[in-house]
């Protein structure tokens, strides 16, 4: 029912949300802020330690007490008024313009004119959690994600690399590791607000607020050839060969 929402009246919703949020933090938000700060902090401690009792009941207790400071801001009582009545408006009108159903075909069938296929992702947008390549022989494809909490790690020895690669990763707060086989030539640039960073054999360097790059010596003539981009807003980096 949403998909048939003008991407124009979302736009409107997302930007009216995010005024009447700045406008909130300004002039209401010093101790929700700080409040916000330190229940993540407790999450992060709570997940860091997530094996232990102690852990668990840190990270929820942090996680409930976050959702319900969230829940009291007028931005976000406003995205949800909003989002009810578009329900209740689209539902009308689907009384009234009921969508036509059309037979389905197998999966890909119905792209096979254009030559094109669906590809599963390698990862999937997660907002907590661990995710980490098989340890089977699996295909490549080429990652592009995001998430919150948690850890990545990135095994290419159990791929096989076409001659341009791209991994892009955008997290919150986790630590990424990445394993390069020694005959693939690599760039990385890495952008992060805390952390630290270790390549190859390059000593480790600790990061404030900072963006770097780096690359092989063969990397603009070498294949294959890796690229990784990374933004982290507190966490490591390790790139390894294997």
């Amino acid at each position: 029912m949403f998909k048939r929402i003008p991407t124009r009246t979302f736009n409107w919703i997302i930007m009216i949300t995010i005024a009447i949020l700045l406008i909130e933090l300004m002039f209401f938000g010093g101790g929700f802020i700080f409040t916000a700060l330190f229940l993540g902090f407790l999450m992060y401690l709570g997940w860091k330690n997530y094996h232990s009792l102690f852990g668990k009941v840190l990270f929820w207790v942090g996680t409930v007490s976050l959702v319900l400071n969230v829940l009291n801001m007028v931005a976000v009582r406003f995205l949800f008024i909003a989002l009810i009545i578009l329900f209740f408006i689209q539902y009308r009108r689907s009384k009234d313009e009921p969508d036509y159903i059309k037979p389905r075909f197998s999966e890909g069938e119905s792209l096979q004119a254009e030559g094109i296929t669906e590809v599963k992702p390698l990862f999937q947008h997660r907002l907590f959690g661990d995710q980490q390549t098989d340890d089977v022989p699996y295909q490549w494809r080429d990652v592009n994600i995001h998430g919150g909490f948690g850890d990545r790690v990135i095994d290419l020895s159990n791929t096989v690399i076409p001659e341009e690669a791209v991994i892009s990763i955008r997290h919150f707060i986790g630590h990424i590791q990445i394993y390069v086989p020694y005959e693939v030539e690599v760039s990385v640039h890495h952008s992060v607000m805390f952390g630290q960073l270790s390549i190859f054999q390059q000593p480790e360097m600790k990061l404030f607020n900072q963006s770097v790059s780096f690359q092989t010596k063969h990397f603009q003539q070498g294949k294959p050839r890796v690229k990784i981009v990374t933004s982290i807003f507190s966490g490591d980096i390790e790139v390894k060969r294997i």
